[in-house]
């Protein structure tokens, strides 16, 4: 079953609202959430935030977490997590950030390197990634690396 309908099955009877922020995935998860009707019942939308203004403005990270330890960071990532939950008046706020490529990378943080960060009232949580793919590779792994976190979330509550 896709991790979109098992969120659906999940979220709705607890009657818990989601919330996604999304860098590099440019709205894949919230693509994916969409897909399943209904999800209106559940989803309170996305912020595509790709610029560091973005950022800042619509999801609260701050300045000095962007300029210490950048857009790709565990920092960043909880931040965003954190923002778009408090933004959109949700229970639980997912969100990730990285380097899609084939351009970007550096030696500390190379092409495919993704954080996906998860906010709720019990936990704030972040995990690293490394994709070897291309481009349109990186996202979507990231995009269901997301969801399928979600879910592990959700069915541990």
């Amino acid at each position: 079953m896709p991790y979109e309908t098992l969120i659906a099955e999940l979220l709705t009877p607890r009657g818990l609202k989601l919330a996604v922020a999304e860098s590099c995935t440019g709205g894949l998860i919230g693509h994916r959430i969409t897909d399943v009707a209904g999800s209106s019942a559940y989803y309170q939308g996305s912020v595509i935030a790709y610029a560091y203004e973005a950022k800042v403005r619509l999801l609260g990270v701050s300045w000095e977490t962007l300029q210490k330890h950048g857009a790709v960071s565990r920092e960043t990532v909880l931040e965003m997590a954190r923002g778009v939950r408090q933004s959109l008046l949700a229970d639980i706020g997912l969100a990730v950030t990285g380097i899609a490529g084939p351009g970007g990378g550096m030696p500390d943080k190379p092409v495919g390197l993704t954080w996906i960060g998860l906010s709720a009232p019990d936990i704030e949580s972040a995990w690293r990634f490394v994709w070897q793919g291309d481009r349109a590779s990186n996202k979507a792994q990231s995009a269901d690396t997301a969801l399928r976190l979600l879910v592990d979330y959700l069915k541990g509550q």
